[in-house]
């Protein structure tokens, strides 16, 4: 049984690699941070956003591709659109002003979780002692009727790099919040949309 999980300023200086906060040693995390599951706020407020390098590094290059290729062609499209005259009816200019809005809007969310980038650090816990955590990799087994069912593996990870059908699910949905801070073996009661459900920590590596 496979699990489905409900959670679910400008400048080139985003993409220099001397002065990146979400890649410097203090961009990792300490354990009280994140073993509740509930989001952390930063010093100025905003919520600090959990990423793997991976994660970070497809955030940059989405944000790399809007603020360069999506932008020419959109103010191509723009420019085209308002050579045919009489703005007022001109269907084409309203689509790429619309695209626009879109691209800009996308643009400011990524240099926004950018900025609050947090990026987790890689721990080598000691024998015994390894609990779930944003990044490790879990097996659960869904307990019905006192039996245990299949094995199912995910990955915990930040809300924004949550992808329920990869089985990548994020420390703030139901099951993830649940197991945050949980060891081998632990078994949690965890809320879904369904009711209530118990789910048993098989293995966490």
């Amino acid at each position: 049984m496979t699990l489905i999980l409900a959670n679910t300023g400008w400048g080139d200086d985003d993409f220099t690699d001397e002065e990146d906060p979400a890649d410097s040693s203090s961009a990792s995390f300490g354990d009280d941070d994140v073993t509740t599951g509930d989001p952390v706020v930063s010093i100025d407020g905003d919520e600090v956003v959990y990423v793997t390098r991976e994660g970070l590094k497809e955030l940059r290059d989405e944000l790399e591709h809007l603020k360069t290729t999506r932008r020419r062609e959109v103010a191509q499209r723009l420019k085209e659109a308002i050579s045919y005259g009489d703005l007022s009816e001109n269907a084409e200019y309203e689509e790429a002003k619309n695209e626009q809005a879109f691209v800009e809007g996308r643009i400011r969310e990524l240099e926004e979780k950018v900025k609050h980038a947090k990026v987790i650090s890689e721990k080598k816990d000691k024998p015994g002692t390894k609990v779930v955590n944003l990044g490790t990799k879990v097996v659960l087994r869904i307990i019905k009727a006192g039996k245990e069912g299949d094995n199912e593996e995910y990955t915990i990870v930040g809300s924004t790099e949550a992808d329920p059908m990869a089985n990548r699910i994020s420390n703030e949905s139901p099951i993830g919040n649940a197991i945050m801070g949980h060891k081998t073996g632990d078994t949690v009661d965890v809320v879904v949309p369904a009711g209530k459900i118990k789910c048993k920590i098989a293995k966490i590596f």
